[in-house]
């Protein structure tokens, strides 16, 4: 059965070519994920705070290394994108953002983000993502994408809000933290706002 409209975004848009690193023009350089990356991602997963929103954790520098693998072979599936967030002088990891659930035939996809203990308060995960959202809307041609967090995660809710992702509305008991299920905020953000 054919379908009635055309995809968004052919098959490839992204794993035809080399992922990417994408400089914010402010001192930070979204770069892809390195395997000597590892200690810096373990480190950050030791902080309490990525315990509360996150649902994973990184027992070793192993386990990490493991998902910078998962991540760096992610950008030919064309399902995930993930690049680590570094100060462009010294290379230094500050976090993560990341195009998830990217359906290409819709042009759609989900930004994510976390940021270290060290990084936090500095305007990095707003920095990187509107980055990330500039290229993913106007260099490859996505046609939305989506943020969601915690309703409890205000620092969360402020990056969205002050990257243009508008909130447009809760949905109820939607994700399980190790705490329990908790209501999620959906912002998004389309090509051309």
């Amino acid at each position: 059965m054919p379908y009635l409209t055309a995809p968004v975004l052919a098959p490839g848009t992204l794993s035809r070519t080399a992922q990417p690193a994408l400089p914010t023009g402010d001192g930070l350089l979204l770069r892809p994920w390195r395997p000597e990356d590892a200690p810096a991602v373990h480190t950050a997963f030791q902080d309490p705070a990525m315990w509360q929103w996150h649902a994973r954790a990184a027992d070793s520098e192993e386990e990490a290394g493991g998902w910078i693998e998962e991540w760096r072979q992610a950008w030919a599936g064309e399902e995930t994108a993930q690049w680590a967030v570094v100060d462009g002088g010294t290379d230094l990891l500050l976090g993560r953002v990341a195009l998830r659930e990217i359906r290409l035939d819709d042009g759609q996809a989900e930004m994510a983000y976390w940021t270290t203990a060290e990084a936090r308060g500095k305007g990095v995960a707003a920095r990187a993502t509107v980055a990330l959202s500039r290229w993913a809307l106007d260099v490859v041609g996505f046609h939305r994408l989506e943020l969601m967090h915690a309703v409890r995660n205000e620092a969360s809710c402020r990056v969205a809000t002050k990257t243009g992702f508008l909130l447009e509305g809760t949905k109820r008991s939607a994700v399980l933290h190790p705490d329990g299920w908790h209501d999620m905020h959906l912002h998004a953000r389309l090509r051309g706002d």
